[in-house]
């Protein structure tokens, strides 16, 4: 009997392509701070793992793994560096983006 994968392996897998990756972490942000820490984990450990993203941004794998904690308070900038390293950026938008399509069109 062929054994099963795991949902984690899965995720992992579809978590080393850019675009999956920047979805899943646009979607565990809109769900709150503690969501969006786990899934940077997640995509951390897909597409480098810790220690190679402690390298690429000069930071120890153990300030990294505390920035990702789920009892973290992490500065912004250990986060952009996190997410610049995997290739991603943060994006600001309005949560009412009818009133920036309002604003455009007066």
């Amino acid at each position: 009997m062929p054994r099963s994968r795991s949902y984690r392996d899965d995720l992992l897998k579809s978590l080393q392509d850019p675009i999956k990756a920047g979805e899943y972490l646009n979607a565990a942000l809109s769900e709150g701070k503690d969501v969006f820490f786990l899934a940077l984990k997640d995509v951390v450990d897909a597409q480098k793992g810790m220690t190679q993203l402690a390298k690429d941004i000069n930071h120890s794998r153990e300030s990294l793994y505390k920035t990702l904690s789920s009892h973290a308070n992490p500065k912004f900038i250990g986060i952009y560096d996190i997410l610049e390293s995997l290739g991603c950026h943060i994006t600001i938008i309005p949560n009412n983006r009818s009133s920036l399509e309002s604003s455009q069109h007066s």
